[in-house]
């Protein structure tokens, strides 16, 4: 039975406080926009296993948008005409009921009469001619004016909640983890939790899977794989794929002894459910054994038994819809963002729930540390991380989520400006996306200037970060592309054993991959060791790459 439980303090109660944080000015400065001359570093020394990873023969791959073609915005031009008039009216309402919900059946009805379709299905009735055609005029009028009641009701919702007015495309760039989900060739990134696999999404819907062992580079397309927001490995298992796509969730069967670059559509599962799309966000169980989906149209986020192909919704009323899905690593809690100045966080013993209001807008990422124990979040707009605490309960206290009353601002990444060989930089300004490594001690975080600023620059901010048995996030340096090249994408390798191993994705069609090496602790304790910064290629290659603060 679903229950929400709200904590007994009101909304002013959760304020925000001030502690322990650091800002952006207190970063290392950074070196100014990549000039010749350089110091060139090759990466053929660092030949190291961890984990039986070898750090060159990860791929450094290059995506140019121009080799890839994108679909056209207009969502419904793939339907075929002649299924038109091949199926029959009833036909197509369930399949509008499936797809779109009340409203793609009411549309139906209300516009069948364009080819006769109410007239044919009614003259297989046994009535009489006048009480068929007082039937098919009673039932396009009330088509029509449920229709645009619907539509009334739908503009007024969409005036509370501006984001309903969007077309699809536009409403996931706006709630993706991309920086530019809609000009960026490399639209979503994951690295399988087990193994050195990863897998791509692409501006042409199509997903690659590159593996370090193998050469081969599957290549996953599906027709309903349109406007891919996210994809994520199933954990415990070698090659299920979940994608958020613009009408329901694929999933993919991989078999990686395969040697076929090309898997076909019935390797996919298709999970769907009416008004739950475009789907922006997907979250698995760590055990594996549940799938979340979230749409930011709808209210309830969906928590799928893949191998039964049911789902539960988990509602709840208010916030606009879920934009953005992340799981505690210790499997117990959920952070679920709306589009609305309220994010919730579930348990999921009992699917109970708090939930936290903001101030300024909507969450517009979030973290959890290793242990499940510490939720970092930004908020959209806003130049600052928060950071919320929570309690493990037992016994009859079981079913509570037991966060913090307040959060805490632990980092302000406003603007500042640095002093430089060549003259003055600004960095700083709101972040956009964070992902904390698995061994809890390196924090990126992908922050973008003035939008409004002729010289706006996106970059990767990197901090030191410990959680036991006091939480500290040290600013630790900059990371920045080649010349016209802004992060994208970061994600951080999950099985790295000699430190942490950064993936980024860039606006060029770049990931490469950048590793911190450092040994892991329980309690770590930040020593000024320095940490190579170098960009990983191949063997023999070497490239120019400007040298930042150490790592």
């Amino acid at each position: 039975m679903e229950h929400t439980a709200l904590p007994s303090s009101t909304a002013a109660a959760r304020g925000v406080r001030l502690q322990g944080s650091c800002g952006a000015s207190r970063l290392p400065s950074p070196l100014p926009e990549r000039r010749p001359g350089k110091a060139k570093v090759g990466c053929e020394a660092f030949g190291s296993k961890a984990a039986g990873l070898r750090l060159e023969d990860l791929p450094v791959l290059s995506i140019p948008k121009e080799t890839l073609k994108a679909h056209s915005r207009q969502e419904h031009s793939t339907k075929p005409a002649f299924i038109h008039h091949r199926e029959s009216l009833w036909k197509r309402c369930i399949n509008a009921w499936r797809d779109v919900g009340i409203a793609g059946v009411l549309e139906e009805l209300a516009y069948a009469e364009e080819d006769g379709d109410l007239d044919q299905e009614m003259d297989e009735l046994p009535w009489t001619d006048s009480a068929k055609e007082l039937a098919l005029r009673w039932m396009k009028a009330g088509s029509r004016y449920t229709l645009a009641l619907c539509c009334w009701v739908s503009s007024l919702h969409g005036s509370f909640f501006p984001h309903l007015s969007l077309q699809s495309e536009d409403m996931i760039a706006q709630f993706s983890q991309a920086v530019d989900w809609a000009g960026c060739s490399i639209r979503a990134f994951a690295w399988h939790p087990h193994t050195s696999k990863f897998a791509v999404a692409l501006l042409d819907d199509s997903i690659r899977v590159y593996n370090t062992s193998s050469a081969t580079i599957p290549i996953l397309k599906h027709r309903l794989q349109r406007n891919v927001a996210s994809v994520a490995w199933k954990p415990l298992c070698a090659s299920l794929l979940a994608v958020a796509c613009h009408s329901c969730v694929l999933v993919w069967h991989l078999d990686p002894t395969s040697l076929s670059t090309r898997p076909s559509s019935g390797c996919a599962q298709v999970l769907s459910h009416p008004g739950h799309s475009p789907v922006t966000s997907l979250a698995w169980a760590p055990s594996g054994g549940l799938l979340l989906s979230a749409s930011p149209v709808d209210t309830a986020m969906l928590v799928w038994d893949v191998s039964t192909e049911n789902c539960i919704q988990l509602q709840w009323f208010g916030g606009g819809g879920v934009t953005y899905l992340a799981w505690s690593p210790d499997g117990s809690k959920v952070l679920a963002a709306t589009p609305s100045a309220v994010f919730r966080v579930w348990e999921v013993q009992m699917w109970t729930c708090e939930k936290w209001p903001t101030i300024k807008g909507p969450c517009r990422t979030g973290c959890w540390s290793p242990d499940g124990s510490r939720l970092l979040f930004t908020v959209q707009g806003e130049s600052v991380i928060y950071s919320l605490s929570f309690l493990e309960y037992s016994g009859e206290q079981q079913g509570q989520v037991g966060g913090s009353k307040t959060a805490s601002i632990v980092a302000d990444l406003s603007e500042t400006t640095f002093e430089t060989l060549y003259g003055e930089e600004r960095i700083g300004g709101e972040v956009l996306s964070m992902v904390w490594d698995p061994s809890g001690e390196r924090l990126a975080v992908v922050i973008r200037g003035n939008r409004d600023a002729p010289d706006c620059r996106v970059i990767i901010a990197v901090f030191r970060t410990r959680n036991s048995p006091v939480f500290e996030l040290l600013p630790c340096g900059f990371l920045q592309g080649e010349d016209g090249a802004q992060p994208q994408l970061v994600a951080f390798h999950p099985c790295f054993k000699k430190g942490a191993l950064l993936t980024v994705c860039w606006s060029t069609g770049k990931v490469s991959h950048i590793p911190f090496f450092f040994v892991v602790a329980q309690f770590p304790s930040f020593s000024p060791g320095q940490s190579p910064l170098i960009p990983l290629g191949s063997r023999s290659s070497t490239r120019e790459q400007p040298l930042f603060s150490e790592l």
